[in-house]
């Protein structure tokens, strides 16, 4: 069993940064794919970033360039950097693990899910 406890989400204004983290526990879970996942009301849940085991990032082309996923193995902590925020960004932010690093970051490699922490940015 595999425990994802976010942190950091708020408020921020359009163009502003936040950094999300999310602390893993359990076992085995530094063998899985990590990453992060948002759901905006009335939309389905998207992925937005993921980390292998060996930390190699990769992103949704929307985020790119703006968002940075990282982890840190000694703090057994998963992270996502994001800066020039938009509205349309505003999202339930969610940790997630499993088997979804390879044919792009989806829903249905997920095995773990964190209970997410909300990301609003106005304009």
């Amino acid at each position: 069993q595999v425990q994802l406890v976010e942190s950091g989400g708020g408020s921020v204004q359009a163009g502003g940064s936040l950094r999300l983290s999310c602390a893993a526990s359990g076992y085995r879970y530094r063998s899985y794919c990590m990453g992060w996942f948002r759901q905006a009301p009335g939309k389905e849940r998207e992925g937005v970033a993921a980390i292998d085991p060996d930390g190699r990032p990769s992103y949704a082309d929307s985020v790119k360039g703006r968002f940075t996923i990282s982890k840190d193995n000694d703090k057994n902590t998963l992270y996502l950097e994001m800066n020039s925020l938009k509205p349309e960004e505003s999202a339930m932010y969610y940790c997630a693990a499993g088997r979804f690093c390879l044919g792009g970051i989806s829903t249905t490699g997920v095995a773990y899910w964190g209970q997410g922490t909300q990301v609003t940015v106005s304009s």
